[in-house]
């Protein structure tokens, strides 16, 4: 009878052993990386507030997604060069050389603003419905030609820097709950934003699949919290007192859209 019972108690054991080996392993892997985030305004922060001194017009938020993680985390090295207003091109020429061979663990967010967020807002914003659905069309077709490959240059860049490195593509989210009462934008106009959102997030994952890189996609995370919905509001709206932070995360945002699934994706 002993015999049977010694070996039950050992398999419990082996079975407990290995369940706080899979708990622990995580955050062990976490606290040995070197960390390094990339992109434009939805990495840096910018809507969130609470900016860094030396970032300045970059605009890099303790509460965006990339510091939220690092506090939590307590990796070995973090370091955020993203910029508000970041272009592929910029991150390649002014932000690729933080990225190093000893990194493990690399988060971007770029592509907006080479398809011309910014300048699409305001022309919707500014003019009618038939110009806004104009310079989104024109965006999408931007999207669907030229930013493949700016994208693999990105990705090319980091992956010569740091082969071995976790690379997490990070994308933006909708901007409007469609179908409820909602005061400036045309519904049209607000339909053909969001399809264009999602056109870009569609491009920059299928680029990020052919580099064998994983997609945090935030689209759902939003949902509810969008513009134009009647839950909290995770986004700014056009703010005539400070333009930068319009349609950009608010703190709530990146703590309750961004940095869970950016979390649920690295490790």
């Amino acid at each position: 009878m002993r015999r049977p019972r010694l070996a039950t108690l050992v398999a419990s054991l082996v079975a407990t052993f290995t369940a706080t080996l899979t708990l622990v392993t995580p955050a062990q892997a976490a606290a040995g990386d070197r960390y390094v985030a990339l992109g434009d305004s939805y990495s840096s922060g910018l809507g969130a507030g609470s900016y860094t001194g030396e970032s300045g017009s970059c605009y890099r938020s303790t509460a965006a997604y990339p510091a939220l993680w690092a506090a939590a985390n307590a990796p070995a090295s973090y370091v955020s060069v993203a910029c508000s207003g970041a272009t592929t091109s910029s991150v390649i020429n002014s932000q690729l050389s933080a990225v190093s061979s000893g990194t493990t663990l690399v988060s971007v967010t770029v592509g907006g603003n080479d398809v011309g967020f910014g300048t699409i807002m305001t022309t919707c914003v500014l003019y009618g419905t038939t110009e806004c659905v104009a310079a989104v069309q024109a965006a999408e077709d931007k999207a669907n030609s030229t930013l493949p490959g700016l994208l693999d240059n990105v990705y090319n860049g980091i992956r010569a820097r740091s082969p071995g490195a976790r690379v997490v593509v990070v994308g933006y989210p909708v901007f409007y709950q469609l179908n409820t009462f909602c005061v400036g934008l045309s519904a049209e106009s607000r339909a053909k934003i969001n399809e264009g959102i999602n056109v870009v997030d569609g491009v920059i994952a299928t680029a990020a699949a052919r580099h064998g890189f994983p997609f945090a996609d935030v689209r759902s995370a939003f949902v509810g919290h969008q513009l134009c919905s009647y839950g909290e509001k995770w986004l700014h709206a056009l703010n005539y007192a400070d333009v930068n932070i319009s349609y950009h995360p608010t703190a709530a945002g990146q703590s309750g859209g961004f940095y869970p699934v950016f979390r649920s994706t690295a490790g």
